[in-house]
């Protein structure tokens, strides 16, 4: 079994792929390896998958329709699963173009080659941004999900709502992922737990958003991958084949809980700078991951201070700090 894996130099994308060859299946990955955070991350994601033999990589961009579908065909593709996007809900607020561009036109691109080629199995990843401001927890699927607070969560919104009609029409069994606060070694840079040990390890501040008290559902990297990897092979059956599931740790903390975690494995005090809550922003994140435990046997495996622990040993061996 050949799995297309688009985004595959970024940080589920890399996981994933590895995870995957470890098991010996082949994978074909695209990325187009922009330039949103340190390139240098991406292509040591790059180097290492390179090294197996079962991966093959090109430099293509899902916003270009005809090169996407020539890959497809090339390699006779039958199972996507895309994870490129362009990421983060604070950097959508002051450049909303590139989300249209990758997001909705490069998901549209997917969706359109997923019909022509008729995919057997489209797994696209979403985002727990889509519930919006939410007061009732934890989340689950099948609440309301109509007031997404940045534009990036919209994007996201419009990927479920065409991957639904696509399936509706074309039966294109279609499943989406919502995914939780992913935290873990190689992560963005763009994230909280990056920056914070960054700053802390560099005796800088960190800005910390409405005073730290943000509770965030923080899901461990390899955790999120055996979830993707728990419903490879199991595309809905329904007369509309499309589904949606949280991959979560069900188990949400204090952002003020976070910061003395990290400290603690620091062993360094961090220097706050308290900032008031910004726009897009959502104050609390709690989904269930009852769903897909039922569905496909999903387990969460890592505890939240042992997950941070490994992202620090990766991040001072990698940048040698």
């Amino acid at each position: 079994m050949k799995l297309l894996i688009t985004g595959c130099c970024g940080f589920i994308g890399f996981h994933l792929s590895k995870k995957l060859l470890n098991k010996n299946l082949s994978v074909i990955g695209i990325d187009n390896i922009n330039n949103y955070y340190d390139t240098r991350l991406k292509k040591e994601r790059l180097l290492i998958l390179k090294k197996e033999k079962k991966f093959l990589f090109a430099k293509v961009d899902i916003s270009n329709l005809n090169l996407l579908n020539k890959y497809i065909v090339k390699h006779k593709i039958k199972y996507i699963i895309n994870l490129a996007a362009q990421a983060g809900v604070r950097y959508s607020i002051l450049n909303p173009k590139p989300y249209f561009e990758s997001n909705v036109l490069g998901f549209y691109n997917i969706l359109e080659t997923s019909r022509k080629n008729k995919i057997k199995h489209l797994i696209f990843a979403s985002t727990s941004s889509v519930y919006g401001d939410n007061n009732k927890f934890p989340i689950q699927e099948d609440d309301n999900t109509d007031k997404p607070l940045s534009f990036y969560a919209a994007t996201k919104k419009s990927n479920e709502v065409f991957a639904y009609s696509y399936s509706n029409i074309y039966k294109i069994p279609c499943t989406g992922l919502r995914f939780f606060t992913v935290y873990g070694p190689m992560g963005r840079p763009d994230m909280a737990l990056f920056k914070f040990c960054k700053n802390i390890l560099m005796n800088k501040r960190i800005n910390v958003f409405n005073n730290g008290n943000h509770t965030r559902d923080f899901t461990y990297i390899n955790d999120v991958v055996d979830g993707i990897v728990s419903i490879i092979k199991k595309p809905s059956k329904k007369r509309t084949p499309f589904q949606i599931f949280n991959i979560s740790s069900n188990n949400p903390i204090k952002l003020k809980k976070f910061i003395n975690m990290i400290e603690k494995l620091l062993g360094k005090k961090a220097k706050i700078n308290n900032l008031k809550l910004q726009k897009g922003d959502v104050i609390k994140t709690h989904g269930s991951n009852k769903k897909i435990k039922n569905f496909a046997s999903f387990k969460i495996k890592t505890e939240t201070f042992d997950g941070i622990n490994s992202f620090i040993d990766w991040y001072k061996n990698f940048y040698k700090r």
